[in-house]
């Protein structure tokens, strides 16, 4: 072949095309964005596994999130359960509290009871009794028992029984001592005398 044409084949040949694809920059020596690395008509030619790259370096990460997250899941149900426990503690400490300081009024509740009963509550008395049972009752001290209602061997204590032919179920019929409730605590029975059927033989 001669040179002439060896020439003229050269020349027909595509002109080379050089890609930097190099993930760190040579010039300051930093990790190029993928858009960086492109050829030389401006598309971008990244390094075919740079996007597998990216994933598994993402995926530790993703994974640590969602630890966390968990985490933080877990630690705000402990601080809420622990909030509401405190809450229920500190409302069954008061509710202890109030009933025995109740309890120990008691023996004072029934004086003034005997004395309204003997009608010995005038004048000064009178008052002071009922502003006692007032302040007693707005801190939640209840009566239990009234002649009437249906004998309860959860709250009542049968003192007198006496048999009836004509009622069917055992009745309140006197209240000797009334009994003393706070919230759910039942403080004493109330003592009552009562009227029933006859038990059978």
């Amino acid at each position: 072949m001669s040179k002439e044409r060896h020439l003229k084949h050269q020349g027909e040949r595509s002109p080379v095309v050089v890609r930097d694809v190099r993930r760190i920059d040579p010039v300051i020596l930093q990790s190029r964005r993928r858009q960086d690395v492109s050829g030389p008509d401006g598309v971008g030619q990244g390094c075919p596994d740079s996007g597998r790259t990216d994933r598994a370096e993402a995926a530790p990460l993703r994974e640590q999130i969602a630890e966390l997250t968990e985490d933080l899941q877990r630690v705000k149900a402990e601080y809420d359960n622990y909030r509401k426990r405190v809450r229920r503690d500190r409302l069954a400490i008061r509710e202890i509290a109030v009933v025995n300081v109740f309890a120990g009024l008691l023996p004072v509740l029934d004086v003034v009871e005997e004395a309204r009963r003997q009608g010995d509550d005038n004048g000064a008395a009178a008052v002071l009794f009922d502003v006692l049972e007032e302040r007693l009752a707005a801190l939640g001290l209840r009566t239990v028992g009234a002649a009437g209602e249906p004998f309860d061997p959860n709250t009542h204590e049968a003192i007198a029984f006496r048999a009836s032919g004509t009622d069917h179920e055992a009745v309140c019929t006197e209240v000797l001592r009334h009994g003393k409730r706070v919230g759910d605590h039942l403080l004493r029975p109330a003592q009552v005398a009562v009227t029933g059927p006859a038990p059978a033989a």
